[in-house]
């Protein structure tokens, strides 16, 4: 048969038809599907997020029917009256906190030639020049340290209460390496443009730092340094009252030892005053971040937080003994510290796991009062949900914001004495939301890889839910070990939600590697990045599908951005035969090649063969299923190049797969043209029971 190019012409043109009128359907599908995740308008008298007047009053803004309203609150009266907006915006103003700059305090000195501090009795003035630290009074200099130099300059400067002593540190001067983002189409010019970057990396050779003790008088007196060698940092403390002592605190290379460390100011001698250690205690990392500390003013006692008995709990530590005290114990996290109150001898605090044992969810927080020297300590907060206050000024009282995914929020005031409800704020109305079909999401919880942890999660329904339908069901993940992830308040305005309307059941779970459980939970995650609690987290999808019958899980997607993007690529590589299409959104491929204090952290140090057994990269034949992988060429949390070798790799094994690389994009890849991409590519993949087609969209709508 002759074609002629007419002919061609049309039967390219009647090709093309299908494919457009499909991608029209599946645009039409997606606004329609997101519409849903926009009905966060029909909920009313949400979260009370009050900013406080003074001890009695505070203001808020409130969602409701009519309108955008602003009220302010007075506890006292127990009157509720509507103010201006303008007046929340002056508030607002008046208490916003600057941006915090370390160098601004008056006891501290970054590196800054000619910044002078003076002493606290005003008499005497001390400063960084040539590299060494000085002093002057009554116009007279004074050299005190003779040790600093351009590669090793002192950086701060510490007075001692009693002006008569300096604790001073110097810190070693090294080329941090460099990585080269381009702006493909910059905004002011045709041509890109380039940016170096400092991005240290797993491996790197990482800057000292030695402490030094210079007595005004007399000069330096040595302190031995040796035993704080091998840094991954090094932080000068605080001073006591009395000037006898100052501290600082020392993380080993590694993560395997972090100590409070105590200088005697008269002679320089060191003494540990807390030792986070995995030769003395039974966990195989010293995670930094969850630490804290508090110096009383008495100078006799210093709060610390330790996980070394399993779990995050509070201890006092004595700086003249170094006795550790434990003041609170239990299979239940410290997780922040609110208040501590001197004078009356008690700590606000808030902690997690307090009522597991009663079927509550471990992960729900609770705020509490611990009474420092009976140990009493009382849960102000015994609802069965998540609690997050916003105290008042002087900690007497504070807003309370409770609620659970499966829970609407209910805002009132309490008393910190005793968690006595001083005043009933508002509930949370989702009727209207519920009128259009809302379905509410489900706390679920099955048992993990060990058969006896609880692992706990939610699962997200669309609207108007059919049980006798069936569902593929979708993962969002984000397994970083650094915290724990999955939302634990009520919320209708995610990603998820649209997600849900074209027709899957997306679920969201914390497996073993995280954070917020016990010491051995998170443990899971050591020189183990992969593993991302995928055991836990594949049987528990198999719980809920075995529960509910309507739930799909033959072909299982999953997505999740950064570290999620690193363990939905780690999904598709090591559980194959599980899930099955995944969207890896700025990922971190191979933790040598992203910043060090994130990896490091979890995957130790010196680099060793399991930085390759974790890797993507490495790994990247081992690919079956279908993997779409997204990334931002000016990526300045993750390096770019982190997902662009994972592609080069995947060429070189003739794997299939998609790949978006996007001029301008940095780590933030919310956007809703990426979302959409993304979601299409689940609609294509992962076929459901909505009617629109699943051929691949055009280059434009």
């Amino acid at each position: 048969m002759k074609y002629t190019l007419k002919t061609l012409v049309l039967a390219t043109a009647c090709a093309l038809v299908p494919a457009i009128a499909g991608a029209q359907d599946f645009y039409q599908t997606y606004e329609s599907a997101d519409q849903a995740r926009l009905d966060q308008t029909l909920v009313y008298n949400g979260a009370v997020q009050g900013i406080w007047k003074d001890a009695d009053s505070f203001l808020y803004s409130n969602h409701e029917k009519d309108g955008d309203k602003v009220y302010e609150v007075n506890i006292r009266t127990k009157n509720k009256r509507a103010v201006s907006e303008d007046e929340l915006t002056a508030l607002r103003k008046q208490y916003s906190r600057p941006y915090y700059d370390p160098s601004d305090e008056s006891e501290y000195y970054h590196r800054r030639e000619n910044r002078t501090f003076k002493s606290p009795d005003g008499t005497t003035e001390a400063y960084i020049k040539d590299n060494n630290v000085w002093i002057k009074k009554d116009g007279q200099e004074k050299q005190l340290s003779f040790d600093g130099s351009e590669t090793y300059p002192y950086e701060r400067i510490m007075w001692s209460p009693d002006s008569r002593k300096i604790a001073a540190s110097k810190k070693q001067v090294l080329k941090e390496r460099q990585i080269l983002l381009r702006t493909s189409r910059p905004d002011t010019q045709v041509q890109p443009t380039y940016r170096w970057l400092d991005y240290a990396k797993p491996g790197d050779t990482l800057p000292q730092t030695e402490v030094a003790l210079l007595n005004v008088e007399s000069g330096a007196l040595r302190v031995d340094n040796a035993p704080f060698a091998n840094q991954y940092s090094l932080y000068l403390g605080q001073w006591s009252p009395d000037s006898e002592w100052f501290t600082f605190e020392y993380n080993q290379r590694g993560h395997q030892v972090y100590q409070l460390v105590a200088v005697n100011a008269k002679d320089g001698r060191t003494r540990v005053l807390a030792d986070e250690n995995t030769a003395k205690y039974d966990y195989k990392f010293v995670y930094y971040n969850d630490l804290y500390r508090y110096y009383f003013k008495d100078g006799k006692r210093i709060l610390w937080i330790s996980e070394r008995d399993g779990y995050r709990h509070l201890y006092m530590v004595d700086p003249v003994t170094a006795r550790n005290t434990q003041l609170t114990s239990g299979e239940w996290n410290v997780r922040e510290i609110h208040e501590v109150n001197e004078a009356e001898g008690y700590i606000l605090f808030s902690a997690n796991g307090l009522n597991e044992r009663k079927g509550e969810d471990p992960y729900n927080k609770h705020v509490c009062k611990l009474y420092i020297k009976s140990g009493q300590m009382v849960d102000l907060t015994p609802e069965n949900a998540f609690h997050t206050p916003i105290f008042s000024r002087d900690y007497t009282c504070f807003i309370d914001n409770y609620s659970r995914p499966d829970l609407p929020n209910t805002a009132v005031v309490r008393s910190s004495s005793d968690g006595s409800i001083i005043m009933e704020i508002q509930k949370q109305d989702i009727s209207e939301l519920l009128k259009k079909g809302f379905t509410m999401p489900e706390v679920f919880v099955a048992k993990g890889r060990d058969g006896k942890t609880d692992i706990w999660g939610t699962i997200y329904r669309p609207r108007n839910f059919k049980p006798g339908k069936k569902y593929p069901v979708i993962e969002y993940i984000y397994a970083g070990p650094h915290d724990s992830h999955v939302e634990k308040v009520f919320s209708c305005n995610s990603r998820n939600i649209t997600l849900c309307e074209l027709g899957y059941v997306v679920v969201t779970i914390d497996g073993m590697g995280t954070d917020n459980r016990s010491r051995k939970f998170q443990d899971v995650c050591w020189q183990n990045i992969k593993d991302a609690g995928f055991p836990d987290r594949i049987l528990w999808i198999k719980a809920a599908a075995k529960k509910y019958k309507n739930l799909d899980i033959s072909n299982v997607g999953i997505y999740g951005y950064s570290a999620g993007g690193q363990n939905t690529l780690a999904a598709l590589l090591f559980h194959p035969e599980f899930y099955k299409v995944g969207v890896a959104l700025c990922g971190c491929h191979d933790n040598r090649m992203d910043k060090i204090w994130w990896n490091e952290q979890w995957m130790g140090y010196p680099i060793g063969p399991w930085y390759s057994e974790n890797s993507n990269v490495d790994n990247a034949d081992k690919l079956q299923g279908k993997l779409f992988i997204i990334n931002g060429e000016v990526d300045d949390n993750v390096d770019p190049a982190s997902s662009l070798q994972v592609v080069a790799e995947l060429i070189k094994n003739d794997k299939d797969f998609e790949q978006l690389y996007l001029p301008g994009y940095s780590h933030n890849l919310g956007a809703k043209w990426i979302t959409r991409k993304m979601f299409e590519y689940f609609y294509k993949n992962i076929p459901t029971s909505a009617p629109a087609s699943r051929k691949s969209a055009p280059a434009n709508k």
